[in-house]
Protein backbone atom coordinates (compact mmCIF):
# COMPACT_ATOMS: atom_id res chain seq x y z
CA UNK A 1 0.00 0.00 0.00
CA UNK A 2 1.29 3.45 -0.86
CA UNK A 3 2.50 5.34 2.21
CA UNK A 4 0.40 8.40 2.93
CA UNK A 5 2.11 11.59 4.01
CA UNK A 6 0.84 13.82 6.81
CA UNK A 7 -1.24 13.02 9.89
CA UNK A 8 -3.34 9.86 10.00
CA UNK A 9 -7.05 10.38 9.40
CA UNK A 10 -8.96 10.11 12.69
CA UNK A 11 -11.78 7.59 13.00
CA UNK A 12 -15.18 8.89 13.98
CA UNK A 13 -15.09 7.87 17.66
CA UNK A 14 -11.72 9.61 18.09
CA UNK A 15 -13.12 12.99 17.15
CA UNK A 16 -14.30 15.38 19.85
CA UNK A 17 -18.06 15.34 20.32
CA UNK A 18 -19.84 18.23 18.69
CA UNK A 19 -20.77 19.71 22.05
CA UNK A 20 -17.14 19.73 23.20
CA UNK A 21 -15.88 21.85 20.34
CA UNK A 22 -15.12 25.53 20.15
CA UNK A 23 -18.18 27.24 18.69
CA UNK A 24 -16.92 29.12 15.64
CA UNK A 25 -13.89 30.93 14.33
CA UNK A 26 -14.21 33.76 11.83
CA UNK A 27 -11.32 34.35 9.42
CA UNK A 28 -10.95 37.04 6.75
CA UNK A 29 -8.11 38.44 4.65
CA UNK A 30 -5.88 35.51 5.56
CA UNK A 31 -4.20 32.42 4.13
CA UNK A 32 -5.34 29.07 5.59
CA UNK A 33 -3.05 26.08 5.23
CA UNK A 34 -2.35 22.80 7.03
CA UNK A 35 0.48 21.67 9.27
CA UNK A 36 0.12 18.10 10.60
CA UNK A 37 -3.28 17.93 12.38
CA UNK A 38 -3.72 21.68 12.67
CA UNK A 39 -4.86 24.34 10.28
CA UNK A 40 -2.67 27.41 10.10
CA UNK A 41 -3.91 30.94 9.63
CA UNK A 42 -1.52 33.63 8.41
CA UNK A 43 -2.35 37.28 7.91
CA UNK A 44 -0.64 40.65 8.23
CA UNK A 45 -0.62 40.33 12.02
CA UNK A 46 1.10 36.95 12.26
CA UNK A 47 0.63 33.20 12.18
CA UNK A 48 -1.34 30.80 14.41
CA UNK A 49 -2.12 27.07 14.53
CA UNK A 50 -5.63 25.82 15.29
CA UNK A 51 -6.42 22.15 16.09
CA UNK A 52 -8.99 21.46 13.38
CA UNK A 53 -10.88 18.80 15.38
CA UNK A 54 -11.66 21.30 18.15
CA UNK A 55 -13.45 23.75 15.87
CA UNK A 56 -17.21 23.43 15.38
CA UNK A 57 -17.51 25.78 12.45
CA UNK A 58 -15.01 27.82 10.49
CA UNK A 59 -16.49 31.00 9.03
CA UNK A 60 -14.57 32.04 5.93
CA UNK A 61 -14.91 35.73 5.19
CA UNK A 62 -13.75 37.75 2.16
CA UNK A 63 -10.09 37.74 1.23
CA UNK A 64 -9.60 34.22 2.55
CA UNK A 65 -7.44 31.74 0.64
CA UNK A 66 -7.58 28.12 1.74
CA UNK A 67 -5.45 25.25 0.43
CA UNK A 68 -6.68 21.84 -0.67
CA UNK A 69 -4.65 20.24 2.13
CA UNK A 70 -6.41 22.37 4.73
CA UNK A 71 -9.84 21.49 3.34
CA UNK A 72 -8.85 17.81 3.38
CA UNK A 73 -8.03 18.01 7.10
CA UNK A 74 -11.18 19.99 7.87
CA UNK A 75 -13.27 17.38 6.05
CA UNK A 76 -11.58 14.47 7.88
CA UNK A 77 -12.18 16.07 11.29
CA UNK A 78 -15.81 16.88 10.59
CA UNK A 79 -15.41 20.60 11.03
CA UNK A 80 -18.11 22.51 9.21
CA UNK A 81 -17.04 25.29 6.90
CA UNK A 82 -19.34 28.18 6.14
CA UNK A 83 -18.47 30.76 3.51
CA UNK A 84 -19.83 34.16 4.55
CA UNK A 85 -19.75 37.69 3.20
CA UNK A 86 -18.16 40.80 4.65
CA UNK A 87 -18.84 41.13 8.37
CA UNK A 88 -20.61 37.80 8.20
CA UNK A 89 -23.88 39.28 6.95
CA UNK A 90 -24.18 36.83 4.05
CA UNK A 91 -24.21 33.05 4.16
CA UNK A 92 -23.03 31.40 0.93
CA UNK A 93 -22.21 27.70 1.37
CA UNK A 94 -21.10 24.95 3.75
CA UNK A 95 -19.05 21.75 3.81
CA UNK A 96 -19.90 18.14 4.83
CA UNK A 97 -21.45 16.68 7.99
CA UNK A 98 -19.68 15.39 11.08
CA UNK A 99 -22.21 12.63 11.72
CA UNK A 100 -21.98 9.80 9.20
CA UNK A 101 -25.61 8.89 9.73
CA UNK A 102 -28.91 9.75 8.08
CA UNK A 103 -30.94 8.73 11.15
CA UNK A 104 -31.96 12.25 12.15
CA UNK A 105 -32.45 13.31 8.55
CA UNK A 106 -34.93 10.49 7.96
CA UNK A 107 -36.76 11.41 11.18
CA UNK A 108 -36.80 15.08 10.23
CA UNK A 109 -38.20 14.33 6.77
CA UNK A 110 -40.87 12.01 8.20
CA UNK A 111 -42.05 14.59 10.74
CA UNK A 112 -42.18 17.45 8.25
CA UNK A 113 -44.05 15.38 5.64
CA UNK A 114 -47.17 14.92 7.75
CA UNK A 115 -49.29 17.95 8.67
CA UNK A 116 -50.12 16.69 12.16
CA UNK A 117 -46.54 15.74 13.12
CA UNK A 118 -45.23 18.95 11.56
CA UNK A 119 -47.61 20.98 13.67
CA UNK A 120 -46.52 19.04 16.76
CA UNK A 121 -42.87 19.96 16.14
CA UNK A 122 -43.79 23.60 15.50
CA UNK A 123 -45.70 23.69 18.78
CA UNK A 124 -42.69 22.23 20.57
CA UNK A 125 -40.61 25.11 19.21
CA UNK A 126 -43.09 27.67 20.48
CA UNK A 127 -43.37 25.85 23.80
CA UNK A 128 -39.64 26.50 24.32
CA UNK A 129 -40.38 30.23 24.02
CA UNK A 130 -43.41 30.08 26.32
CA UNK A 131 -42.30 27.67 29.05
CA UNK A 132 -44.98 28.85 31.50
CA UNK A 133 -47.88 28.42 29.09
CA UNK A 134 -49.53 25.43 27.48
CA UNK A 135 -49.49 26.07 23.73
CA UNK A 136 -50.32 22.51 22.71
CA UNK A 137 -53.80 23.43 21.49
CA UNK A 138 -53.03 26.74 19.77
CA UNK A 139 -53.19 27.11 16.01
CA UNK A 140 -50.24 28.32 13.97
CA UNK A 141 -52.01 31.65 13.48
CA UNK A 142 -52.36 32.06 17.26
CA UNK A 143 -48.76 31.00 17.84
CA UNK A 144 -47.42 33.50 15.32
CA UNK A 145 -49.42 36.27 16.99
CA UNK A 146 -48.06 35.33 20.42
CA UNK A 147 -44.51 35.25 19.08
CA UNK A 148 -44.84 38.65 17.39
CA UNK A 149 -46.05 40.22 20.63
CA UNK A 150 -43.23 38.53 22.58
CA UNK A 151 -40.50 39.82 20.26
CA UNK A 152 -41.89 43.37 20.23
CA UNK A 153 -41.90 43.34 24.01
CA UNK A 154 -38.28 42.13 24.09
CA UNK A 155 -37.20 44.95 21.76
CA UNK A 156 -38.96 47.55 23.94
CA UNK A 157 -37.42 46.10 27.10
CA UNK A 158 -33.89 46.07 25.68
CA UNK A 159 -34.31 49.56 24.26
CA UNK A 160 -35.28 50.90 27.68
CA UNK A 161 -32.60 48.89 29.52
CA UNK A 162 -29.74 50.15 27.32
CA UNK A 163 -31.22 53.54 26.46
CA UNK A 164 -31.05 52.78 22.75
CA UNK A 165 -33.66 54.33 20.46
CA UNK A 166 -35.79 51.66 18.82
CA UNK A 167 -38.28 52.10 15.99
CA UNK A 168 -38.41 48.77 14.19
CA UNK A 169 -36.32 45.99 12.74
CA UNK A 170 -35.03 47.42 9.46
CA UNK A 171 -32.05 46.41 7.33
CA UNK A 172 -30.88 46.16 3.74
CA UNK A 173 -29.01 42.89 3.08
CA UNK A 174 -27.14 44.63 0.24
CA UNK A 175 -26.10 47.64 2.30
CA UNK A 176 -25.06 46.80 5.85
CA UNK A 177 -23.99 50.38 6.67
CA UNK A 178 -27.42 51.81 5.87
CA UNK A 179 -28.97 50.37 9.02
CA UNK A 180 -29.01 52.04 12.42
CA UNK A 181 -26.28 50.86 14.84
CA UNK A 182 -28.67 48.55 16.69
CA UNK A 183 -30.01 47.11 13.43
CA UNK A 184 -26.44 46.54 12.22
CA UNK A 185 -25.64 44.78 15.49
CA UNK A 186 -28.80 42.66 15.24
CA UNK A 187 -27.88 41.61 11.68
CA UNK A 188 -24.33 40.67 12.64
CA UNK A 189 -25.44 38.83 15.79
CA UNK A 190 -28.19 36.87 14.06
CA UNK A 191 -25.96 35.83 11.15
CA UNK A 192 -23.35 34.56 13.61
CA UNK A 193 -26.10 32.57 15.30
CA UNK A 194 -27.33 31.25 11.94
CA UNK A 195 -23.81 30.08 11.13
CA UNK A 196 -23.53 28.22 14.41
CA UNK A 197 -27.01 26.66 14.16
CA UNK A 198 -26.32 25.73 10.54
CA UNK A 199 -23.10 23.99 11.53
CA UNK A 200 -24.82 21.93 14.22
CA UNK A 201 -27.70 20.96 11.92
CA UNK A 202 -25.47 19.79 9.10
CA UNK A 203 -22.99 18.26 11.55
CA UNK A 204 -25.79 16.00 12.77
CA UNK A 205 -26.63 15.06 9.20
CA UNK A 206 -29.93 16.96 9.12
CA UNK A 207 -31.33 19.19 6.39
CA UNK A 208 -31.13 22.96 6.77
CA UNK A 209 -34.03 23.32 4.33
CA UNK A 210 -36.72 21.18 6.00
CA UNK A 211 -38.27 23.72 8.33
CA UNK A 212 -41.40 23.32 10.44
CA UNK A 213 -42.29 27.01 10.87
CA UNK A 214 -40.31 28.59 8.06
CA UNK A 215 -40.68 27.00 4.64
CA UNK A 216 -39.61 27.40 1.04
CA UNK A 217 -36.01 28.44 1.76
CA UNK A 218 -32.89 26.30 1.87
CA UNK A 219 -32.21 27.63 5.39
CA UNK A 220 -35.76 27.27 6.72
CA UNK A 221 -34.80 24.90 9.54
CA UNK A 222 -31.83 27.13 10.48
CA UNK A 223 -34.23 30.04 10.98
CA UNK A 224 -36.62 27.80 12.95
CA UNK A 225 -33.92 26.74 15.40
CA UNK A 226 -32.07 30.07 15.64
CA UNK A 227 -35.29 31.79 16.65
CA UNK A 228 -35.25 29.75 19.86
CA UNK A 229 -32.18 31.62 21.12
CA UNK A 230 -32.41 35.17 19.82
CA UNK A 231 -34.30 36.54 22.81
CA UNK A 232 -31.70 35.25 25.27
CA UNK A 233 -28.50 35.81 23.30
CA UNK A 234 -28.34 37.87 20.14
CA UNK A 235 -30.96 40.56 20.83
CA UNK A 236 -29.56 41.59 24.26
CA UNK A 237 -26.01 41.57 22.86
CA UNK A 238 -27.01 43.73 19.89
CA UNK A 239 -28.58 46.40 22.12
CA UNK A 240 -25.58 46.30 24.47
CA UNK A 241 -23.16 46.76 21.55
CA UNK A 242 -25.25 49.60 20.11
CA UNK A 243 -25.28 51.33 23.50
CA UNK A 244 -21.52 51.12 23.98
CA UNK A 245 -20.30 51.78 20.43
CA UNK A 246 -18.68 54.94 19.15
CA UNK A 247 -19.36 56.34 15.64
CA UNK A 248 -16.08 54.95 14.25
CA UNK A 249 -16.46 51.48 15.76
CA UNK A 250 -16.76 48.41 13.54
CA UNK A 251 -20.12 47.29 14.88
CA UNK A 252 -20.13 44.06 12.87
CA UNK A 253 -16.79 42.90 14.27
CA UNK A 254 -17.57 44.08 17.79
CA UNK A 255 -20.88 42.22 17.75
CA UNK A 256 -19.37 38.99 16.44
CA UNK A 257 -16.78 39.01 19.21
CA UNK A 258 -19.48 39.49 21.84
CA UNK A 259 -21.60 36.72 20.34
CA UNK A 260 -18.57 34.44 20.18
CA UNK A 261 -17.87 35.03 23.87
CA UNK A 262 -21.51 34.32 24.71
CA UNK A 263 -21.37 31.09 22.72
CA UNK A 264 -18.24 29.92 24.53
CA UNK A 265 -19.56 30.80 27.99
CA UNK A 266 -23.07 29.48 27.40
CA UNK A 267 -22.21 26.09 25.88
CA UNK A 268 -24.95 26.79 23.37
CA UNK A 269 -23.86 24.01 21.02
CA UNK A 270 -24.83 21.42 23.63
CA UNK A 271 -28.15 23.21 24.06
CA UNK A 272 -28.81 23.18 20.31
CA UNK A 273 -27.96 19.47 20.05
CA UNK A 274 -30.22 18.71 23.03
CA UNK A 275 -33.07 20.79 21.60
CA UNK A 276 -32.78 19.13 18.19
CA UNK A 277 -32.96 15.73 19.82
CA UNK A 278 -36.04 16.86 21.76
CA UNK A 279 -37.73 18.21 18.63
CA UNK A 280 -37.03 14.99 16.74
CA UNK A 281 -38.12 12.78 19.67
CA UNK A 282 -34.64 11.29 19.93
CA UNK A 283 -33.37 10.32 23.38
CA UNK A 284 -30.50 12.44 24.71
CA UNK A 285 -28.25 9.43 25.26
CA UNK A 286 -29.10 7.86 21.91
CA UNK A 287 -26.08 7.37 19.65
CA UNK A 288 -26.31 9.63 16.61
CA UNK A 289 -22.73 9.69 15.35
CA UNK A 290 -22.80 6.14 14.07
CA UNK A 291 -20.83 5.29 10.96
CA UNK A 292 -22.89 2.65 9.23
CA UNK A 293 -24.63 2.00 5.94
CA UNK A 294 -27.22 -0.57 4.91
CA UNK A 295 -29.39 -1.34 1.94
CA UNK A 296 -33.11 -0.56 2.19
CA UNK A 297 -35.49 -3.49 1.75
CA UNK A 298 -39.29 -3.38 1.48
CA UNK A 299 -39.66 -6.60 3.57
CA UNK A 300 -36.73 -6.68 5.99
CA UNK A 301 -36.27 -2.89 6.14
CA UNK A 302 -32.46 -3.04 6.29
CA UNK A 303 -30.02 -5.55 4.84
CA UNK A 304 -26.25 -5.60 4.86
CA UNK A 305 -24.47 -3.65 2.15
CA UNK A 306 -21.25 -4.68 0.41
CA UNK A 307 -22.64 -8.18 -0.26
CA UNK A 308 -23.06 -9.68 -3.71
CA UNK A 309 -26.65 -10.94 -3.42
CA UNK A 310 -27.89 -13.71 -5.68
CA UNK A 311 -30.78 -13.08 -8.02
CA UNK A 312 -34.12 -14.09 -6.49
CA UNK A 313 -36.43 -15.97 -8.86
Amino acid sequence: MKKQSGAKKAVLNELPRIGDRVTFIYVEHAKINRQDSAITVADSRGFIRIPAAMVGVLLLGPGTDITHRAVELIGDTGTSMVWVGERGVRHYAHGRALAHSSKLLVKQAKLVSNTRSRLDVARKMYQVRFPKEDVSSLTMQQLRGREGARIRKIYRTQSKLHNVKWDKREYDPDDFESGSPVNQALSAAHVSLYGLVYSVIVALGMSAGLGYIHTGHDLSFVYDVADLYKADITIPIAFEVAATSQPDDDIGRKTRLRVRDAFVDGKIIKTIVKDLQHLMDVKVDEEITIDTINLWDDKEELVKHGVSYKEVT
